[in-house]
């Protein structure tokens, strides 16, 4: 299988973004690696602390390791916002091919002593695993917010992205450029959507010329989207999206199958709302049309 590092090259050079999709439960992780595989590009599953708790780090792992033995595009899988040492040397030890080291609520000069002390550790348990910092602020969890908050007081800068970077090692870096996690109520009923400081993301790639990841891009303008992959952002981060597919699927699912009580049967439909979901962010990230 192609390297997590050389997927990463790749994309960066080709001008595409990786999809990294979080994974609560075997119906998302079934529907993302299914989309993955119709699109024939490699994917990255996700998985926040409390993720990996409801699933079990072990279970989590194995699952992926089967999916590996089968043909089709490499699947990674990321310790997504992962606040303690302990927790990343539990996902490193485990096998995941990434993790990331979210110390973004501290100060700059602690989230940099902490990210760096992190990137030692996990070196030292395998060389070749990746490890992501964060600086800004994006908000917290997958949440339907009320009304947006003032980001641009936290916004990346190029200075801070660069001097991050060169202070902790970190394979990747997520900044803050106008992404957000979680959506905005308003969104869910009209088409506002989430807009990106592209010129920004531009200014950190240069000055960086590091891999960047966008998290918290749920319900954000594909216009953006796609100028932020072209400035520079090499993954792009879904979540919500997938949520709410899962929620409307099932939701869906049980109102037509009113006397049904096979978990496989009402749960297949809920499948393939979330590989189509995720198909169609695929497709975008690549600069395709989606495969039926």
């Amino acid at each position: 299988m192609t390297s997590l590092r050389e997927t990463l090259r790749q994309a960066d050079a080709s001008n595409t973004a990786v999809g990294h999709f979080n994974v609560s439960d075997l119906v998302t992780l079934y529907g993302i690696v299914e989309a993955a595989r119709q699109q024939r590009v490699p994917v990255v599953l996700g998985a926040s602390e409390a993720e990996r708790r409801f699933i079990g780090v072990p279970q989590l792992v194995a699952i992926v390791r089967s999916l590996r033995e089968t043909e089709g595009p490499p699947i990674f899988l990321n310790a997504d916002h992962t606040h303690s040492l302990a927790a990343a040397v539990e996902a490193a030890k485990a096998g995941f091919d990434w993790v990331v080291c979210d110390f973004s609520s501290l100060t700059f000069e602690e989230n940099v002593r902490r990210t760096k002390e992190a990137v030692l550790a996990l070196k030292s348990i395998r060389a070749d695993i990746l490890v992501e910092g964060e600086i800004g602020d994006i908000g917290s969890g997958s949440q339907i917010h009320e009304s947006a908050p003032d980001t641009a007081r936290t916004f990346t800068t190029p200075d801070e992205a660069y001097q991050f970077v060169e202070a902790t090692g970190v394979d990747t870096l997520a900044p803050a450029v106008g992404n957000m996690h979680g959506v905005l109520r308003s969104m869910l009923k009209t088409d506002a959507k989430k807009r990106l400081d592209v010129s920004r993301i531009r200014a950190i790639k240069q000055r960086t010329g590091s891999f960047l990841t966008l998290h918290g891009a749920s319900e954000t303008d594909d216009g953006d989207l796609r100028a932020a992959i072209a400035a520079g952002i090499t993954v792009i981060h879904i979540n919500t999206e997938v949520r709410l597919t899962w929620r409307r699927g099932i939701e869906s699912s049980f109102a037509k199958h009113v006397d049904e009580i096979a978990p496989y049967t009402l749960l297949t439909p809920v499948i393939g709302a979330v590989k189509q979901t995720v198909a169609a962010r695929l497709a975008l990230f690549g600069g395709r049309e989606p495969q039926d």
